[in-house]
């Protein structure tokens, strides 16, 4: 991100403990081409207490039934060859798979890359949520079902 001007995930963060915790909740995937992880994310089924309120805009729905992607990440000797893409719509598989209504994302305003993938896929920009660390982030919502 650093390297692409894009002020998120600097300091440090998303570090081994995130993955880790990732893990230890089931929510942590891992996208192997032979015995090469590729890609990988946190793939969460339920809420997010980050989704509660959002401005300037609204979510497309409005229960509890949906699938997060954070943290997703492709290794650098796979960049550029629609691996983020392809996680993202296995997430989407699974998803509908176990009926689940919608997916919904956050990404840095500055995150472009992210953003035109969100947009290929089906996506819309529903508005500002902000992060832990109070940070804003724009908010993407697909509607499943």
């Amino acid at each position: 991100m650093r390297r692409l001007g894009i002020d998120q995930w600097q300091n440090g963060y998303p570090d081994r403990n995130s993955v880790l915790a990732d893990v230890e909740a089931g929510a942590g995937y891992v996208m192997c081409e032979a015995d090469t992880v590729i890609a990988c994310g946190a793939v969460i089924f339920g809420t997010d207490p980050n989704y509660a309120h959002i401005e300037e805009g609204e979510w497309i729905t409005d229960g509890s039934d949906y699938v997060v992607v954070h943290r997703l990440a492709v290794a650098d000797g796979f960049k550029h060859r629609g691996m983020a893409t392809r996680f993202m719509r296995q997430v989407e598989e699974m998803a509908r798979m176990r009926g689940t209504g919608s997916f919904r994302i956050d990404t840095h305003r500055d995150n472009l890359y992210m953003q035109s993938m969100l947009d290929t896929l089906g996506f819309t920009c529903c508005g500002v949520i902000y992060v832990s660390d109070g940070t804003p982030r724009r908010a993407y919502e697909k509607v499943l079902r």
